[in-house]
C-alpha cells in the first residue's frame, strides 16, 4: 500500500491549502521564539512598528519579505535570533478613526470628555487594532510573537515618562512659545516631518505699502495677501542700495490703521521679488525669528481652526483663504495692488488630513536636538553603525546638522500623556516619574496635569531598548541590545532612525542598531508612489490568495536591487508561481518515484558521491549555499534569490533530476544513488526556505515524516554551509562538457526542425577529456539528446544525421512553409509598394509589415539553411 505521504501530495499546486494551516502553526507552536539563554551568536532586529490602524499593503509586505528572509536565514545560521514584534499606538491615526466612528453615532469627545474617549479608544483596539497583526501571521512574518509590544503598553508606557523626566532633568526638554506647524483640520502641532510639500500654481501678489511722510512707496510680494493684517514691520536686506536710506522709517500698510517701521535684515532675498518682504511674525518661521531679533510685537490674524481673528477687523470670522480674496478684492478697489504674476509656491500639507498647516505661535514641548544629534552623527562617522546604501548615509548627515528643535507635544488625547502639572497657586512646573501629591515648591494641592500627549515618534525612538524591557535591566535587554540589523524605507530615516540613535544613544550609552539598510518603495508600474488618493494601492492578501505567499515574495525578492524602488505590476507573479510549481513538481515525481522503489519518507546521509551527476550537484550546491551567504550578507537579497531560482530550476530539475531517473528502478530501496539524490533535495528546501518558507516546509515536513533527530520545523534546521571540500572543480567542468553537448545536439535538432521524439544518429569528433566524458555518458547522451552516438578521435565536433524517412518528411514540411513564406513576402512587398496604400495607412500599421516581412524573410532563410543541411 502507498504511504501517506504519496497519497496526498496533490497534482496540482494550490498554496491556499496549507500555506493558512503553516502560518498558524508557526505561531502555536511558538517555532520563533527567542530565549536570552540560547547558545549562539546573538542576531536580534527590532520590526519597524505598523500603526495599530493600519492593514497590511505592498510596502509592508515587501519590508517584511525583506527582514524575514534574513531573519530566517540567521536563525538557520545557529545564531540566537530575536526578530520582535509590535505596533505603534499611532496617536493621530488613531484618533482620527474613532473621533469619525463616533461622530456616525453624534458623539464627539469633547462633550464626551477624555476619560470616556480613551475608553472607547481602548475599546476599538481590542476589536480592531490587531488586524495587521493578524495579517502579518498570515504571510508567515516569522516574529517572536510571544514578545509582541504596544507602544501604550504598560512598559513601554514606563519607559517614555522615564526617557521625558531624564531629557527635562539634563535641560533637553523645555516649554516654550515658538512658531509651530498647525494642523487646523486634527487641531494640533505636527512636526517639520509630518508636513508633505507639494508644489502648487498660486500667485504673487505685488502690493504697494506708502512709506509715511513720502511720496515713495514700497512694493512688497507676497503669496499670502491675508497675512498682511498682521504685519509689524517690512524689511530689507541691510546692503541693498536701493533702501538703504529709507531703513528706520515708517510704512503704513494697507487696510490696517497702524504703520510699522522699515528693518534691515539678512534674511531678506534681495533677488525676491521687489527685494522688500512683509514681516509676520505671527504667522511666518522666517519672520518670528526676525522678530525676535527686532523686538516686533506679534499680531495674531488667523486662529487655530484657520479663521481669521477679531484681530483681523473687518475679516473676523472668514476662513482664512476666503479672507484672502476678499483683502486682494480690497486691495484692488484702492488700486494698491501693483501687479499680480503666475507664482509657483511650495504648500505644507498636513501628512495624516492632508489640510494646509498653518505656521502658528503656539506655547508647546520642545526637545533640544542638537547635543543629541551630534552623538549620533559620531556613532556614523566612527562606524558604529553603518547606514546603506551610500547616498543615505549622506542624506542622514545634511539632516542632522541642519536638525531644528523638536516639538514634542500634540494637542491630542490618545497618547503618552505627558508627565507635567502645573501649581496654579504658585505657577510652578512639575516634571516627574510619580505623579505629584502637592507642588515641589509651595506646597499646594491645586495642581493641574498637562492636557497635551507626546508626538507617536518620540515612544517608538525608544522601541529597539523599551521593548526589551528598559529601564529595568532585563535578560533581553543585556543579550540582545544593541540590535544588529534595521531594514526601513528612506522615508522614515528621519521620523524614526535618526530618533532611535539619538535616544538610544543617550540613554543606553550605545547605538540601538549595528546597521541600518535602507531599501526603496514599491510603485505602480508608471513609477508612481502608492496611496489610496491616487487610487493605485494594490492589497498584497488579494495577491496571495491568488498566487500564493511564496509567489509574491519571490517576485519583491527578484526585484530588490540596493538604491532602486520597485515598479510592480503582476506580470511578476506568473513566473514566479510558475518557479513554486516547478517545486511542486519535482517533489512529487520524487515521491512518486520513492514509492516505486519502495522507499518510505526519509533525510537520508549521503552516500560517498561517485558518479559524475552526484560530485556535480554536491558542488553546485555548495556554490549557492555560498551566493546565499554572500549575498545576504550584504543586504543583496535580489541575489541571493536568483542564486536559489538558478539552482533549482537549471541545475537540480533541469539537469540532475534528468540525469538521476536514468538510474530509478521498482524495488530499488534507499541505494546510494537515492541517498544523494534525497540528500541534496532536501538541502535545497533548506537553502530556499528564507525566501520561500511554505512551499518548503509543506515539502520538508513530507520529507520529514519518518525522519529520526530532526527538528520540529525547517525554520530550525540548519542552513547549507559552504564547505571547502565540497567544492568539486573537475565535475564541474566535465558536467559542463557532457551539458554542451547535450545542448548542442538538441540545438542541431531544432535547427533541421526534427521531430524531438525521433532518434538520430550522431557523431562526435573529439579528444581528450571531452571524449572521455562522451564515451562515460553515452547513455545519458542517447536518453536527454535522443541522440545515438558514436565517439571518434579527430577535432570536427559534433554532426547528426537523421534517417532518410525523417529527411523525407522533413523536406517536405520545410518546402510546404517556404512555399507560405514566399507568398506572405511577396504580399507584404506588393502593398508596402503601393503608394495609394502607404499614404492612407497608419504609421503603426506599415512598421508592423515591415517588421513582419524582415521576420518572414528572416525565416526562409533559415529554412533554406535546413535544407541544405538535409
Amino acid at each position: 500500500m502507498p504511504s501517506e505521504l504519496f497519497e496526498q501530495l496533490e497534482k496540482v499546486y494550490e498554496p491556499a491549502r496549507f500555506e493558512p494551516h503553516w502560518a498558524e502553526w508557526w505561531v502555536r507552536e511558538k517555532i520563533f521564539e527567542a530565549k536570552a539563554d540560547a547558545p549562539g551568536p546573538m542576531f536580534s532586529l527590532a520590526i519597524p512598528p505598523p500603526n495599530v490602524t493600519g492593514s497590511l499593503h505592498m510596502g509592508h509586505m515587501m519590508e517584511h519579505t525583506l527582514i524575514d528572509m534574513v531573519v530566517r536565514w540567521k536563525r538557520m545560521s545557529g545564531f540566537n535570533t530575536l526578530w520582535l514584534p509590535g505596533t505603534d499606538h499611532a496617536g493621530i491615526a488613531t484618533q482620527m478613526v474613532v473621533e469619525r466612528q463616533l461622530a456616525k453615532q453624534g458623539l464627539n469627545r469633547r462633550d464626551m470628555g477624555r476619560e470616556a474617549f480613551e475608553k472607547k479608544v481602548w475599546e476599538w483596539k481590542a476589536e480592531s487594532g490587531g488586524r495587521i497583526v493578524e495579517q502579518m501571521k498570515r504571510v508567515g512574518t516569522s516574529c517572536d510573537w510571544t514578545r509582541e509590544r504596544f507602544t501604550l503598553d504598560e512598559g513601554l508606557s514606563r519607559a517614555v515618562r522615564e526617557v521625558f523626566v531624564g531629557l527635562y532633568e539634563r535641560g533637553l526638554i523645555y516649554r516654550g512659545e515658538y512658531m509651530v506647524n498647525w494642523s487646523p483640520g486634527l487641531q494640533t502641532a505636527v512636526s517639520d516631518l509630518e508636513v508633505e510639500h507639494e508644489e502648487q500654481q498660486c500667485h504673487l501678489w505685488h502690493i504697494k505699502y506708502p512709506v509715511v511722510g513720502s511720496d515713495d512707496v514700497f512694493i512688497v510680494a507676497t503669496t499670502r495677501p491675508e497675512t498682511m493684517l498682521g504685519d509689524t514691520a517690512v524689511a530689507v536686506h541691510p546692503d541693498d542700495a536701493r533702501y538703504k536710506h529709507l531703513v528706520g522709517k515708517m510704512v503704513a500698510p494697507p487696510l490696517v490703521n497702524r504703520e510699522i517701521p522699515i528693518i534691515a535684515d539678512d534674511f531678506v532675498d534681495p533677488k525676491f521679488g521687489t527685494g522688500v518682504v512683509k514681516v509676520t511674525p505671527a504667522h511666518d518661521p522666517n519672520d518670528f525669528a526676525a522678530g525676535n531679533r527686532h523686538n516686533l510685537p506679534r499680531i495674531q490674524v488667523i486662529g487655530f481652526d484657520a479663521k481669521m481673528t477679531a484681530e483681523a477687523g473687518p475679516y473676523a470670522g472668514l476662513d482664512r483663504f476666503e479672507a484672502r480674496k476678499r483683502v486682494v478684492a480690497d486691495l484692488e478697489k484702492l488700486g494698491l495692488i501693483d501687479k499680480i504674476e503666475p507664482h509657483t509656491h511650495s504648500v505644507g500639507k498636513c501628512q495624516r488630513s492632508g489640510v494646509v498647516v498653518e505656521p502658528m505661535v503656539s506655547k508647546q514641548w520642545f526637545a533640544r536636538m542638537k547635543p543629541l544629534a551630534e552623538k549620533a552623527m559620531a556613532a556614523v562617522r566612527d562606524g558604529r553603525t553603518t547606514i546603506e546604501p551610500e547616498q543615505w548615509r549622506n542624506t542622514y548627515f545634511q539632516w542632522l546638522e541642519n536638525i531644528r528643535d523638536w516639538c514634542v507635544s500634540r494637542q491630542l488625547w490618545w497618547g503618552h500623556r505627558i508627565p507635567a502639572w502645573y501649581c496654579e497657586d504658585c505657577g510652578e512646573t512639575i516634571v516627574a516619574r510619580q505623579d505629584p501629591a502637592a507642588c515641589t515648591k509651595c506646597s499646594s494641592k491645586k495642581l493641574r496635569q498637562e492636557t497635551d500627549v507626546l508626538d507617536t515618534w518620540f515612544s517608538s525612538g525608544l522601541w529597539p531598548f523599551s521593548t526589551l524591557g528598559w529601564p529595568d535591566q532585563t535578560a533581553d535587554l543585556k543579550k540582545y541590545y544593541p540590535t544588529e540589523l534595521m531594514i526601513m524605507g528612506y522615508e522614515i530615516l528621519f521620523f524614526w532612525c535618526a530618533r532611535m540613535m539619538m535616544l538610544g544613544l543617550e540613554f543606553m550609552g550605545d547605538v540601538p542598531f549595528r546597521h541600518v539598510y535602507i531599501h526603496g518603495i514599491v510603485r505602480d508600474g508608471q513609477g508612481k508612489k502608492m496611496s489610496k488618493t491616487r487610487g493605485n494601492t494594490i492589497d498584497p492578501l488579494d495577491i496571495v490568495d491568488k498566487y500564493g505567499t511564496d509567489a509574491v515574495r519571490m517576485a519583491l525578492l527578484t526585484s530588490a536591487a540596493p538604491g532602486t524602488d520597485i515598479l510592480w505590476t503582476e506580470d511578476k507573479l506568473p513566473a514566479a508561481r510558475s518557479f513554486g510549481n516547478k517545486i511542486w513538481n519535482a517533489a512529487r515525481f520524487l515521491f512518486l518515484n520513492m514509492e516505486r522503489a519502495g522507499i518510505e519518507p526519509c533525510i537520508p546521509e549521503p552516500a560517498k558521491a561517485v558518479t559524475l551527476e552526484d560530485r556535480w550537484i554536491a558542488s553546485r550546491l555548495n556554490a549557492a549555499a555560498t551566493a546565499c551567504d554572500e549575498a545576504l550578507a550584504q543586504n543583496r537579497y535580489h541575489e541571493a534569490a536568483q542564486a536559489i531560482w538558478h539552482f533549482f530550476w537549471d541545475d537540480f530539475c533541469d539537469w540532475y533530476i534528468e540525469l538521476k531517473k536514468l538510474s530509478f528502478r521498482e524495488g530499488s530501496g534507499l541505494d546510494d544513488g537515492w541517498r544523494n539524490l534525497l540528500s541534496t533535495f532536501e538541502k535545497a528546501l533548506r537553502l530556499m526556505h528564507p525566501a520561500m518558507p511554505f512551499l518548503t516546509e509543506e515539502l520538508w515536513q513530507r520529507l520529514a515524516k519518518g525522519a529520526t533527530n530532526q527538528p520540529r520545523s525547517i525554520a530550525l534546521a540548519a542552513y547549507p554551509a559552504y564547505k571547502a571540500e565540497a567544492h568539486d572543480a573537475e565535475a564541474e567542468r566535465q558536467m559542463a562538457l557532457l551539458q554542451g553537448i547535450i545542448t548542442t545536439a538538441r540545438n542541431l535538432r531544432a535547427e533541421m526542425k526534427v521531430d524531438p521524439k525521433a532518434q538520430m544518429e550522431g557523431t562526435l569528433s573529439t579528444a581528450g577529456e571531452e571524449k572521455a566524458v562522451a564515451s562515460a555518458q553515452l547513455e545519458a547522451i542517447l536518453k536527454l539528446a535522443n541522440l545515438k552516438l558514436t565517439v571518434t578521435d579527430g577535432h570536427e565536433g559534433l554532426k547528426i544525421k537523421a534517417s532518410e524517412q525523417q529527411m523525407e518528411a522533413q523536406r517536405n514540411r520545410l518546402i510546404k512553409e517556404n512555399e507560405q513564406l514566399e507568398k506572405n513576402i511577396a504580399n507584404h512587398e506588393r502593398q508596402l509598394g503601393d503608394e495609394k496604400f502607404m499614404a492612407k495607412a497608419p504609421a503603426k500599421v506599415t512598421d508592423g509589415m515591415r517588421t513582419k516581412l524582415a521576420e518572414y524573410r528572416e525565416q526562409l532563410d533559415k529554412n533554406k539553411k535546413a535544407l541544405g543541411a538535409l
